[in-house]
């Protein structure tokens, strides 16, 4: 019998500690959202390894859960408040909105595979993350209904940002992703002053991407 209690524990120290991630509230809040419970049984002896996991059997395309780390330092770089509106790009298996819940006011998350939404949502619910919502939707075209978000993070590396986000975003938001291809796709953070978006390059960050962002084929004559 796995102690997962104590396998978080050690994700916490060993992975999400020993990257830089100091927030109190974000480690408080990855020690207590159960991770194994947002994947499917078959890989809950692997929740806590600090590797993407693959989430073929409840997805129809190639998604992962994001590592913890690369979770953490990209959560850390939104600098979630209280009082903050956030909007996930990208559910997943809905860790990364539980997490986020604890940090902010509500959470809504876009997702277009259909199992993915049932999975992260009845997990959710199960589990009593109350302030999350996640809906069936294009993840290119961003949510303005519910906009304008304090928080805009993404939950995969994309190849290219669709303006629209900055139109969803508040003054004084933030938006997080990782823009780019493999090991040479950097985190960003982009926030929004006096209507005007500003843009800083943070570090290099390798995930898996979202599906949606991909840049146009050029065609060679």
């Amino acid at each position: 019998m796995i102690d997962f209690d104590h396998a978080r524990s050690n994700m916490v120290d060993c992975q999400v500690r020993t990257c830089d991630v100091t927030e109190h509230e974000l480690i408080s809040a990855m020690l207590s959202v159960p991770r194994e419970e947002f994947v499917p049984d078959c890989l809950q002896p692997l929740a806590y390894i600090d590797e993407d996991l693959l989430l073929d059997d409840i997805s129809s395309g190639k998604r992962f859960l994001m590592q913890a780390a690369s979770f953490a330092k990209l959560a850390q770089l939104a600098s979630v408040e209280k009082d903050d509106v956030v909007l996930v790009v990208g559910s997943g298996s809905g860790y990364s909105c539980a997490v986020l819940s604890l940090l902010s006011s509500s959470v809504v998350a876009i997702e277009e595979d259909e199992a993915l939404v049932e999975f992260s949502t009845d997990t959710l619910s199960r589990l009593g993350y109350m302030n999350v919502a996640v809906l069936k939707k294009a993840m290119s075209a961003g949510y303005s209904k519910e906009a304008p978000y304090d928080v805009i993070f993404f939950n995969g590396a994309i190849e290219v940002l669709p303006n629209v986000y900055f139109d969803q975003l508040s003054e004084g938001g933030r938006l997080v992703c990782v823009e780019g291809v493999g090991n040479s796709a950097v985190a960003k953070l982009y926030c929004k002053n006096d209507s005007l978006v500003s843009e800083r390059q943070v570090m290099n960050c390798s995930i898996k991407p979202l599906p949606g962002f991909e840049k146009p084929k050029e065609f060679a004559f």
